[in-house]
């Protein structure tokens, strides 16, 4: 599994470090965010919309809808599970064809996913470090996910 940090000064910083990011996505990629309320996981996806040619400015948190889509270079899929207690495909009868379909999906709060999770994704750990600071850990899970984590070394410097 490899890791790669990123300090981030700002919400707009963490926009262009996902942005970076979001121009090596492909088709099937995942995306899993982590952290906790207020961590910058929204602003994330919004930097990763950005990479996929996707306007950043109608990527909202769809904690009310679960799932939105985007489109750009690349379909994007926006999960937000935090409203979730259980997660389980009887109750969002399209979640393994957003979690193994031909589109981008990014995923907050992925860890509800448990199991569901594929093998190959890439997991993102926003932590406030401050009162506009983040610190962003990407670790890759699966040959794709590594992939990642070293095209995000190599575009922004590994830490």
């Amino acid at each position: 599994m490899n890791r790669v940090i990123f300090a981030s000064r700002s919400p707009a910083e963490t926009r262009v470090i996902a942005a970076r990011l979001g121009a090596h996505l492909a088709p099937g990629d995942l995306v899993s965010l982590r952290g906790e309320l207020g961590a910058g996981k929204t602003e994330f996806v919004r930097g990763l919309a950005r990479g996929l040619e996707v306007p950043e400015d109608v990527v909202a948190s769809p904690s009310f809808a679960l799932a939105y889509e985007y489109q750009g270079r690349h379909t994007l899929v926006h999960l937000d599970l935090y409203r979730l207690i259980e997660v389980s495909p009887e109750f969002l009868p399209d979640l393994e064809d957003y979690l193994n379909g031909p589109q981008v999906t990014a995923v907050e709060w992925a860890e509800r996913l448990g199991d569901l999770l594929p093998r190959n994704y890439l997991e993102v750990l926003l932590s406030i470090s401050g009162e506009e600071e983040r610190e962003i850990i990407l670790t890759g899970h699966g040959q794709r996910g590594e992939q990642l984590v070293e095209l995000a070394a190599e575009e922004l410097g590994r830490r």
